[in-house]
């Protein structure tokens, strides 16, 4: 009567067994410093490009419908207060985290769903190494530790973006847009704007691998595997950011 269940619960169960081995294998050696540095690389670096183009211009949109809003109040001159708020507090973190996820957790899951249809991971165990280790907890430490990087550029972009828009179409003055967005972040913000891109990290990188090592079916499995990991990673994100969102407006 409940078979219906067991599949999502045994895909639960697997995924925590995958994240708690892959958390163990931080403490343990060998820890393949090359594969993380060159993750790093791929999903900092790789990532760079975009993440500027999204924060800038989500800076750029924030600041135009704001001041048109904060206008009739003649408050015009808090629109980088609340650039600030809104880039630091959610849409950096969260933005940033989206384009991870489609960029990287895609990228994970068809890489290693490849390695898994052609046998390299079966391969890998046949010669006593941990695919685990090899592959999953390199890429879950460069994930988590590259993402905060990511989100604090991002929303230094944005709060730029919104700059530009203030100063050229508000004529707000420099230290006007700044000193409001400066004196408007309190710690709360600060801390929440950090903790959730690594909680994110931790979600997108596992996923995108929990769901490229369980790829089955040949070039259409790595194709279902990449669209499943994407559309499960931002779900993840949007998830875990309302909860996130939530203790932390209970704290403040």
């Amino acid at each position: 009567m409940l078979d219906f269940l067991k599949s999502p619960v045994a895909a639960i169960q697997d995924f925590y067994v995958l994240a708690g081995r892959a958390v163990r294998n931080i403490f343990r050696t060998p820890h393949y410093a090359d594969d993380i540095a060159l993750q790093m690389d791929v999903i900092g670096v790789g990532s760079l490009p975009i993440v500027f183009l999204v924060s800038f211009f989500s800076g750029v949109v924030i600041t135009m419908q704001m001041s048109r809003a904060l206008s009739q109040y003649g408050a015009t001159g808090q629109v980088g207060q609340i650039v600030a708020i809104t880039l630091v507090r959610e849409l950096g973190p969260v933005l940033t985290a989206v384009v991870v996820a489609g960029r990287n957790a895609s990228g994970i899951a068809s890489e290693l769903g490849s390695m898994t249809v052609t046998e390299q991971i079966d391969a890998m165990r046949a010669l006593g190494t941990d695919p685990i280790q090899k592959l999953v907890t390199p890429r879950m430490i460069a994930t988590c530790f590259m993402q905060p990087m990511l989100t604090i550029i991002a929303d230094f972009v944005g709060i730029f973006g919104g700059f530009l828009i203030a100063r050229l179409s508000l004529g707000l003055s420099t230290s006007q847009y700044w000193t409001n967005a400066y004196e408007a972040l309190k710690y709360n913000d600060i801390v929440q704007g950090l903790l959730k891109p690594l909680v994110f990290a931790f979600v997108i990188s596992l996923v995108g691998c929990f769901y490229g090592l369980r790829t089955s079916g040949g070039t259409q499995g790595v194709g279902r595997s990449t669209t499943t990991a994407v559309v499960v990673s931002i779900v993840w994100v949007f998830m875990i950011t309302a909860l996130l969102t939530r203790i932390f407006v209970n704290l403040s």
